[in-house]
């Protein structure tokens, strides 16, 4: 099969035939119809997360069908189209999966970072980390739900149900599917974007954001609570400033830049900071089910799989609008 591989850190990803991967007992293989680039794929690509598997094929935004199964399989079956993000594997016995935790697993494995991921024509995935999926699904459109969706859909979640203002802070693959989940509910979306990107504010507004403005602007109101989606550490005490008493800062991503030095007053009357670590199984069969209720659409640009480098640096460079995906099948 063909598959994009990082075999060094820090270099460009090279185009390889390598042998289709047998299922163990547990596991399915799929034929890949699309998976999404997220920025985590650009932190592993440029070594900051430390230590994925090498040499690797990245991708955990996977949409795929069912080609084979492992002897041991049993709720799913050739044919089945999946869904397949980020948390590929958790031990179910450390303390923090006994507590419902699972996201926070000692002995997690992750797809696309230690487990070979979906940009490839074929990937192999465990049947309890595989979301079934209707027909629907099986396309392009569907792969930034998967992980963009997903962190989302759990970033919000974090929020005080009461809240109305809503600040979100970088505007791309995440942030345009919330968006819409938000607005269902009846809040007030307020989009901070780079100093002059008025194509994103455009973007955000076209989606039903309540205002648009830059990171160095304030909001015209107070906000009861904000998610950061840029990895920009100096967005944290931004935030703080604009929120609320009791209001609080989601921070949404897997790396972000160093903080800087606040002063306590920003913090005090009750602010809080929260920050979001992987992802659940009930986070995925939520969101799902929420889905049901609502006619979202994803905005996608699609690449073939050769030409994973050009997405990747354009997702570096900002030059996405929406979400970018791997058309493979």
């Amino acid at each position: 099969m063909k598959a994009m591989v990082l075999e060094i850190t820090n270099t460009p990803l090279v185009l390889k035939l390598v042998p289709v991967p047998v299922p163990l007992p547990e596991q399915v293989l799929i034929k890949v119809i699309a998976c999404g680039l997220c920025r985590t794929d650009l932190h592993i690509v440029d070594e900051d997360l430390k230590h994925p598997k090498l040499p690797l094929i990245p991708g955990h935004e996977i949409i795929g069908i069912i080609v084979r199964i492992g002897e041991r399989v049993k709720n799913v079956q050739n044919g089945d189209y999946v869904g397949v993000s980020w948390l590929g594997y958790t031990c179910g016995k450390c303390k923090y999966c006994l507590r419902g935790n699972e996201n926070l697993c000692s002995n997690a494995e992750f797809t696309g970072y230690t487990i070979d991921g979906g940009y490839a024509e074929y990937t192999l995935a465990n049947e309890q980390y595989c979301f079934k999926l209707t027909e629907k699904y099986g396309n392009s459109s569907a792969a930034p739900l998967l992980c963009a969706g997903l962190i989302g859909f759990r970033s919000y979640n974090m929020i005080n149900k009461k809240a109305v203002n809503i600040g979100i802070y970088g505007f791309g693959a995440a942030a345009h599917i919330i968006i819409q989940i938000a607005n269902y509910l009846g809040k007030h979306i307020f989009v901070f974007t780079k100093p002059g990107d008025i194509n994103a504010q455009q973007f955000a507004a076209n989606l039903g954001a309540f205002w648009t403005g830059d990171s160095s602007q304030s909001p015209p109101e107070k906000l009861d609570a904000a998610i950061i989606f840029a990895p920009e550490g100096s967005l944290i005490p931004k935030a703080l400033k604009d929120t609320d008493k009791a209001g609080m800062v989601i921070c949404g991503g897997i790396y972000m830049t160093d903080i800087p030095s606040f002063t306590y007053d920003i913090l005090w009357e009750e602010r809080s900071i929260h920050s979001v670590a992987n992802l659940t199984r009930k986070d995925g069969d939520d969101f799902f089910k929420i889905l049901t209720k609502i006619s979202l659409t994803t905005r996608i640009i699609s690449y073939k799989l050769s030409d994973a480098n050009q997405a990747l640096n354009d997702l570096r460079n900002g030059n996405i609008q929406g979400a970018a995906v791997l058309s493979i099948h």
